[in-house]
């Protein structure tokens, strides 16, 4: 049975958590295939928010196997905080799965990505500063420690002892910092997280095929958005791993055949969080009605995010990055009350228009964005549930979002709650 990737088009934020809940009831697997705790989802589910950070968006579902795929890199301790706290309101992670193969995030991952981003300056990136991008250095330079390696206590230490000889000597001699104590460090991991982390490990790689070879559903799940890949984003102002479709085949282990719908994720505008280039960014009042509606705050870091209006430019492509088979639009509701929409389909470089992104970063911080205006519909959407229901001039933006990336509409958010949407494709 081929999979399901879904995946944000944008710079993240786009709701990728709800749209993962509401396709989940359909799987049987959600894996996530990589990132780590700086991604924030929220489900609203009767009126109940669910703020997760690491465990797919589908461990709300009892018949689903929410997966960790080797992909993500995971900070132990935040891991076992989340499903305590997700147990305490009555939700059971008790089927879980981590990858043996995840990667660690440990304290001087954090203390390292602290430093680093204080002393760019200027120049800072705008990271969380929660260790994802130096445990993913760690994993190419093949110095990381696994989640496997929690199970052996001989190979653990040994492990944290060679590292922290190189990352101690770095903190003291450029940061002019105290280092970590690998045993303190090896005692309080083996003792307190590695049993409690143990039951949840797993061959996610078998887990995923077996499940595809009874013919089972398995849905992909990205962190972050296509924008913030670290291959195809607006670079050096992206994450540390790939978002895009295709890296869910490397971060949970399929090939690319078994994978034959991409549901790209976008927002009826756009925000970022952090530095970086956005064309269509607004600082106005506009700008501040849509951040103050759409509550446009990180979930976990609890930022400002930039907002700005919907670019047709980077729709198309992530279209063509992703093979898009299909787009959902969230958050519809937020332009409920405006009279005019704008739309980015175009830029302008020195004169020069340009309908598909500028391949070069100094063109791209020159765009000038060429918008066309739509009428707005001056109508509550948060109670349509069919396409019929939806006020005309909603279904001309959606029609005209369609036409300039040139990939079908399929579900379109109305609200933030779990049942708010609406079905547009045919």
């Amino acid at each position: 049975m081929p999979a399901t990737v879904v995946v944000g088009t944008q710079w993240g934020d786009e709701g990728k958590g709800k749209l993962t809940d509401l396709i989940a009831k359909e799987m049987q697997l959600v894996v996530r295939y990589q990132g780590g705790h700086n991604a924030g989802h929220t489900l609203v589910v009767d009126g109940e928010t669910f703020a997760l950070q690491l465990i797919p968006s589908s461990v709300l579902y009892d018949h689903i196997t929410p997966v960790i795929g080797n992909g993500v890199v995971v900070d132990p301790v935040v891991l076992l905080n989340e499903i305590d706290v997700l147990e305490a309101r009555g939700v059971d992670c008790s089927n879980m799965a981590v990858s043996g193969n995840a990667h660690l995030i440990l304290p001087y991952h954090q203390e390292l990505d602290r430093l680093i981003e204080r002393h760019l300056g200027k120049n800072k990136l705008g990271t969380t500063k929660r260790g994802i991008g130096p445990a993913y250095a760690d994993k190419a330079s093949r110095v990381g420690l696994r989640v496997q390696d929690l199970l052996d206590p001989e190979i653990f230490r040994e492990k944290l002892t060679a590292v922290l000889g190189e990352k101690n000597l770095v903190l003291a001699k450029v940061y002019n910092r105290l280092g970590f104590d690998p045993d303190e460090l090896a005692d309080r991991y083996l003792d307190e997280v590695a049993p409690r982390v143990a039951p949840y490990v797993s061959d996610t790689v078998s887990l995923v095929h077996e499940s595809l070879e009874r013919g089972e559903h398995v849905l992909f799940e990205g962190a972050q958005a296509t924008f913030l890949d670290l291959d195809h984003g607006t670079y050096p102002f992206v994450t540390s791993s790939n978002p895009v479709s295709g890296g869910a085949c490397v971060g949970a282990g399929v090939g690319p055949r078994h994978i034959d719908r991409v549901i790209g994720i976008a927002k009826a505008y756009v925000t970022r969080v952090g530095s970086g280039p956005m064309p269509t960014e607004l600082f106005d009042e506009t700008g501040e009605r849509i951040v103050d509606l759409g509550h446009e705050y990180g979930v976990n870091t609890k930022r400002r995010r930039r907002p700005g209006w919907f670019d047709a430019v980077m729709l198309r492509h992530a279209v063509r990055l992703n093979s898009l088979t299909e787009i959902a639009i969230t958050k519809l509701d937020i332009f409920d009350t405006f009279d005019t929409l704008k739309v980015c389909v175009a830029y302008e470089v020195d004169g020069v228009r340009h309908e598909h992104l500028p391949y070069h970063q100094s063109d791209l911080h020159r765009a000038v964005p060429v918008y066309e205006e739509l009428p707005g519909w001056n109508t509550d959407l948060s109670r349509a549930t069919e396409r019929h229901q939806l006020p005309p001039n909603a279904v001309r933006y959606l029609e005209f979002l369609e036409t300039q990336v040139g990939v079908p509409i399929g579900v379109v958010g109305t609200g933030p709650g779990r049942d708010q949407y609406v079905h547009f494709s045919a």
